[in-house]
Formats: C-alpha cells, sequence, structure tokens
C-alpha cells in the first residue's frame, strides 16, 4: 500500500489542455474514484500517475518519493485497463502468472501468487481456459488478477466496467468493494458512471474540462456541491438545474425569480449588489415536496415507476423549465396531469454566473 501526492499535474496536447495544473493528495489504503464526462482530463491524470503519459509539468510522489521521470514499471503499480489486454493464446494461469515470470520469481512463488490472486476472485476453476472462453466479466476478474498478482503498492482502474452489461456491472461492483475490504489495497478508479463512483469510493474526484472541481465523499459532493458540473455530475435521477435571476438579498438569505416569474427563497449567502444577475437554482428530485400553490410545476410529460419510487417529469422534453420530481412508488399518475411543487429553502442550491455555489448561511 503506498500514498499518492500530485501537485500542479498538468498534459497539454498542443495548444490543448487535456490536465491543468492539479493537486491531488491520495492517502495509504483509500478506494478513490475519479468520475466526470467523457474528455474530461480523468483518464489523463490516471495515465499520468502511472507514467504512461509524460506531464507538461508537476509531480506526481508515491510515498513521498518523486517518481515524475521514473519509468511505469519501477513505480510499484498496476494498472487495469476497459480492453482487459489478455493474451488470446495463453491459458488463464498463464495470463495471470506472467508479469511475475517476467520478473524472474521462482516457480514456488509463482504458484503461490497466482493461487492467492485466483481465489480472492474466484478464478480457480477457470485456470486450463483461454479468454476466449470466458464471459466479460470472466476476463475483467483475470485481468485484475493480474493486476493484483504483482503485489502492486497501488492499484489503478480505468474504466473497467464499461465494457459490461448492467447485471455485470453491478456484479463487478460487488467484487471491487470486497477486493477492496481483502487487499487494503490503495485503489484509484476511473469511471464515468456516477453510480459506480457513489457505491464504491471512500472519496470521489469530480473532474470536469481537464480540471479538479471538487473532491470528498460521496455524501458531501451530493449534499453540497461546490460547482454546477459537480451538480451535473453526481446524483440520479440529476439535479434539476433552472435559470434564474437573483431578485432579494437579505439577512434570511436570497429569493430568485424563475423563468415563469415564479419566486423561490434559498438559504444562502450573496453581496448585496448581486441583485439582478443570473443564476442557477439547483434542485434535488427529493426535495421537491407536493404544494398546489408551489413555485415549481407543470404537466406531467413522462412518468417512471422504478417500485417503490416513482419519478415524474414536468414540462416539455428538454424545455429549460422542465423539472422532474420524485415520487412514493403507489402515487397514480397519468400522462398530462398537472402538478405543483414547492421545495424548503434549506434544500435550494444557488450557483453563481460562474457556476460556483453560494455558501449557506451560517448555522
Amino acid at each position: 500500500m503506498a500514498s499518492v501526492r500530485v501537485t500542479q499535474l498538468s498534459k497539454r496536447f498542443g495548444p490543448f489542455h487535456a490536465l491543468c495544473p492539479s493537486d491531488l493528495d491520495i492517502e495509504d489504503g483509500e478506494f478513490v474514484v475519479i468520475v466526470g464526462p467523457s474528455g474530461c482530463g480523468k483518464s489523463t491524470l490516471l495515465r499520468l500517475i502511472a507514467g504512461l503519459e509524460e506531464p507538461s509539468g508537476g509531480q506526481v510522489f508515491i510515498d513521498s518519493r518523486d517518481v515524475t521521470d521514473v519509468a511505469p514499471a519501477q513505480r510499484g503499480l498496476a494498472m487495469v485497463f476497459q480492453s482487459y489486454a489478455l493474451y488470446p493464446h495463453l491459458t488463464v494461469e498463464e495470463n495471470i502468472a506472467f508479469p511475475l515470470k517476467v520478473q524472474r520469481l521462482g516457480k514456488a512463488e509463482v504458484r503461490s501468487r497466482v493461487e492467492a490472486a485466483t481465489e480472492a476472485l474466484q478464478l480457480t476453476a477457470l485456470l486450463k481456459r483461454r479468454p476466449a472462453a470466458l464471459s466479460g466479466g470472466q476476463r475483467q476478474r483475470v485481468s485484475i488478477a493480474r493486476a493484483i498478482v504483482r503485489e502492486p503498492r497501488v492499484l489503478l482502474l480505468d474504466e473497467p466496467l464499461s465494457n459490461l452489461d448492467a447485471e455485470l456491472r453491478v456484479r463487478m461492483r460487488h467484487e471491487f468493494a470486497r477486493l477492496h475490504g481483502r487487499l487494503g489495497a490503495t485503489m484509484i478508479y476511473v469511471t464515468h458512471d456516477q453510480l459506480e463512483a457513489m457505491t464504491l469510493a471512500n472519496r470521489i474526484v469530480v473532474m470536469s474540462e481537464g480540471r479538479i472541481e471538487q473532491v470528498g465523499a460521496p455524501l458531501e459532493l451530493y449534499v453540497s456541491p461546490a460547482t454546477l458540473a459537480v451538480a451535473r455530475a453526481i446524483g440520479s435521477p440529476g439535479m434539476n438545474l433552472i435559470p434564474a435571476v437573483l431578485q432579494v438579498v437579505d439577512e434570511q438569505g436570497v429569493v430568485v425569480r424563475l423563468p415563469g416569474g415564479e419566486r423561490l427563497r434559498a438559504d444562502v449567502r450573496a453581496p448585496s449588489d448581486a441583485v439582478g444577475e443570473a443564476v442557477t437554482v439547483g434542485l434535488r428530485p427529493e426535495h421537491l415536496v407536493a404544494d398546489d400553490a408551489g413555485p415549481l410545476g407543470g404537466e406531467v410529460e413522462l412518468f417512471e415507476r422504478l417500485g417503490p419510487l416513482s419519478f415524474a417529469h414536468l414540462g416539455a422534453r428538454g424545455g429549460i423549465d422542465t423539472v422532474v420530481a420524485q415520487l412514493p412508488g403507489d402515487r397514480v399518475i397519468t400522462l398530462g396531469e398537472a402538478l405543483r411543487f414547492g421545495v424548503p429553502p434549506a434544500q435550494v442550491h444557488v450557483f453563481d454566473a460562474q457556476g460556483i455555489a453560494l455558501p449557506r448561511l451560517s448555522p
């Protein structure tokens, strides 16, 4: 196990900044998930830590040792790729043992490590098969076993589940959680799937447009997104984001005017000279409360019944004033039905024109 620290790490491809200067500290034994949309720089950050890309600036430290200019094989890391990268002509056992044979370890040591890795990932019955005879989930487990058999100080995982179907992704999330609990290894996991991030991570790193937007525990990012990018990245269904205008600033917080002229109070602080500025209001679907006189509403254009919960989509599909509200699973709804909602001021998020969350009122 090892800690990882990057300081002012950056990567440019010509004029394009794939990763702006970034700082990140990962503690020994943490499971950190880097999440964000395609092209946000998350895989670039992982490859820089692995040494597979040369940084344009900054440093990478493993256990306080500067490894910025150290070859990938000398960093004590192992990486699991999206594509599995298994040798098709080798058996499962040979694939897993391959990196140990490259290190010229003794036969007894190789056998011992392969047995430990295959037991941990329930692959013992598959040792004599070749990759073509395995399912997608089995191939991914072989890929992971080949990585952990080296006993790496840090395990890097680059979108390892993106090629699997939904059921297999759920099963493999459980495998990763169990594996981390068993090994106690430092893991850095890249994904665009926020469900993976929320269920696996000790801490989540949210990235957008080559920048680290916020780092924190899953619930912290869900409850208190620091920027619009974080609000978009965390939550399913996503946070309702509605353009508005700051109309009142007082000791009780602020009042915003929504596109239809409705007013909504929020327990946040803003400078008095911000009145009249454009803002974005953020509302979680589960925080909307049925209220016939509420400021939010519209006709139900889509209704999703998901067991114990349901979600009503209000307004024209794709319109700027579309709102998603969470309802009890037994609520009977008809398409075209008009619903209205309010929301407690403490649950209203407000983001300024730069996408930065306005601070909450002091308790």
